[in-house]
Parts: C-alpha cells; sequence; structure tokens
C-alpha cells in the first residue's frame, strides 16, 4: 500500500499548470498558459465553456466561435491571423480546440522565431478527477451465493493531450461494502493503464488493464465445500498483487468532464476465479482539473 501511495503523490508533485489573473475587455479571468513564445496560448474552462486567447505583447484577444442560423462563424480565424499576420501556416483545418490551438500557435512561435523550443510538442498532462458507485459479486474471493455488493470510490487520470492522446494512467480506490447476506468488506488501490480505441470530442471508448493493486479484504464467510462439509473462513488482511486484469468501459463529455461508466476486471489472468460470471459495474463522473 505504501508503495502505490507514494507512486500516486509522486505523479501528482509532477503535474502542474501556469496560471494567471488576467483583466481583458474590463472582465477578470484565471487563465491557464500552454503555448509560451512570441504570441501565448492562453485557456481555461470558464462557466462549463472552454475559451481561447491569444497573448501577443501586452493585447489578449479571445479565440471565437459564434453561431448565426446554425452556422458557426469561425471568427478565431480571422483572429489568428489578424494576431500573425507574418505567419504562412495554413489555417483552414485549425479547430478551436486546446490540441488544434497549441499546434498552430507552436509553429507559428518556430516560424518567426527559429530557435524557439516548446515543451508543449513533447507533452501536454492533464488530469481528470471523479468519483463513481457501483456493483460487483467480486468473483475473485469466496462468494458462496454470488452475492452483488455495493461499490464506492474515486480515480484520478492522467493524460497527453498531444503525443499520447489514446493512452491514460489511472490511480483508483474502490471500496465494496458488506452486505447482511455476505460478511466481505474490501478495498483496493490500483494502478490501471487505458488504451481508447476509440476518440472522439464526444465520447471515448477505452480498455483498462490493471497493473498493480493492493487490496485488504475482512470476510467472515460460511460455505460448502467441495466435499460436501461446512466451511467457515474468518480474517482479514492485505497482499499487493499484480492482477492483469481487463475491463472496458467509456467516457462521455458532459459540462466540465465526463460522465464515465466501466465494466470492470472481466478477466484476470494473475488471479484465481470462481465459476461465476463476474458483474462489476460502476457509473460515476469526473472533473477536468
Amino acid at each position: 500500500m505504501k508503495r502505490i501511495l507514494f507512486l500516486f503523490c509522486f505523479i501528482t508533485t509532477l503535474i502542474s499548470y501556469s496560471q494567471q489573473e488576467y483583466t481583458i475587455d474590463g472582465q477578470t479571468y484565471i487563465l491557464k498558459t500552454e503555448v509560451k513564445g512570441p504570441i501565448n496560448l492562453l485557456w481555461n474552462s470558464i462557466d462549463n465553456e472552454y475559451r481561447y486567447f491569444i497573448k501577443k505583447g501586452a493585447s489578449i484577444t479571445e479565440l471565437k466561435n459564434t453561431k448565426k442560423n446554425g452556422v458557426y462563424q469561425e471568427e478565431y480565424k480571422t483572429t489568428l491571423k489578424a494576431q500573425a499576420p507574418e505567419a504562412t501556416l495554413p489555417i483552414d483545418k485549425v479547430k478551436l480546440t486546446l490540441p488544434s490551438l497549441s499546434k498552430y500557435v507552436i509553429n507559428y512561435n518556430k516560424q518567426v522565431d527559429p530557435t524557439y523550443t516548446s515543451s508543449s510538442e513533447t507533452i501536454q498532462l492533464k488530469t481528470r478527477l471523479g468519483a463513481f458507485a457501483g456493483v460487483s459479486n467480486n468473483v475473485y474471493y469466496t462468494n458462496p451465493d454470488n452475492t452483488i455488493l455495493p461499490a464506492l470510490g474515486v480515480e484520478f487520470e492522467i493524460i497527453d493531450d498531444v503525443k499520447l492522446k489514446r493512452h491514460a494512467l489511472v490511480v483508483r480506490f474502490k471500496q465494496l461494502l458488506e452486505s447482511d447476506d455476505y460478511d466481505f468488506s474490501y478495498s483496493e488501490f490500483s494502478l490501471n493503464y487505458r488504451f481508447k480505441f476509440i476518440k472522439s470530442t464526444k465520447i471515448d471508448v477505452f480498455v483498462n488493464a490493471k497493473v498493480a493493486a493492493y487490496s485488504y479484504a475482512s470476510r467472515d464467510v460460511t460455505f460448502i465445500n467441495s466435499s460436501g462439509n461446512e466451511e467457515r473462513i474468518t480474517g482479514s488482511g492485505g497482499d499487493l498483487q499484480a492482477p492483469g486484469a481487463f475491463g472496458l468501459g467509456a467516457d462521455f463529455a458532459l459540462g466540465n468532464g465526463y460522465l464515465t461508466f466501466s465494466y470492470n476486471d472481466i478477466v484476470a489472468i494473475g488471479l484465481e476465479s470462481s465459476d461465476e460470471f463476474p458483474v462489476d459495474f460502476t457509473l460515476g463522473y469526473k472533473f477536468n482539473l
């Protein structure tokens, strides 16, 4: 458990955002600096809406894409051209999204300053924090009546929007609660890798691989063993494992975050399972940090 907690703390200390207060057209905003250079790209989520700004010298201009008669006006392209008149970069395919704007601004900065380098090209770490609830029959422990228990938990996700868009690292805590019929409780910290084989602005669908986990179980279970005799298992304890467990999930864009659904631990290569079909579903919401 100490190893996983240390890893969690280490990862979170690596992640930081440059934020500063700006006054633009009489309004004060706290904005993150995504790209620095001859022109800067600033952004933040304000009132559940992503807002983007270009800073050149002391001037800051918002990039907008208003809708008129059902058609987007794409004013941000005109703004980019005005702020970067020296650029000979194609702008037709630039989208009002952080990755697309970042790429354009970085390329512009390189064009006007041959010595310019940007760490944004290498990695752009972003984080999401969420909570979830669900149910599980925990087929990897003794569960004689295949009792389904309630589950609660939180997860912390790390993503990179540039080089590794389809990949994510997730630290997850999950708690199973005992019931009147099944005296069993279970806590788990796990480190997970996710590959998003479907990725769009509205939905991500992924495979989840549980790489390492520390679990702590407390139980008092009576059952009939294979010999037909009554057997009782009691006690509590923890274990550090490499379960090699796989599941499926999906994130649906909603507000300043995602509604997330997952079917967990469908199969675990490193754990012995009962003959029951795994039931392990969770539903939650995670915020962009």
